[in-house]
């Protein structure tokens, strides 16, 4: 008998870097630039005058690159984002 508290799954989650910060992240297909920025910056989008710049490696093909906003990628256990805050001029 399983109770509400007890999940019938483990949940299945990934592990990606953000800036040296490991996050556990639920296993799916892609990664949006939002979700990405947000484990940087939690009060993202909330100050708009602030870009920010979005590098990753470990990757699936391509193992590096950027994301851009509105941008995706897929997700992959281990990879590393670098998220860089600059101001929109």
């Amino acid at each position: 008998m399983t109770t509400e508290s007890e999940p019938k799954e483990p949940d299945k989650t990934i592990t990606i870097v953000v800036n040296g910060t490991a996050h556990a992240v639920p296993k799916k297909e892609n990664l949006t630039y939002a979700e990405v920025v947000t484990y940087f910056d939690p009060t993202y989008p909330q100050h708009p005058q602030t870009v920010y710049s979005v590098t990753y490696t470990r990757g699936h093909k391509p193992k590096e690159g950027t994301l851009a906003p509105g941008g995706t990628v897929k997700a992959k256990e281990g990879m590393q984002f670098d998220v860089i805050p600059t101001s929109a001029s």
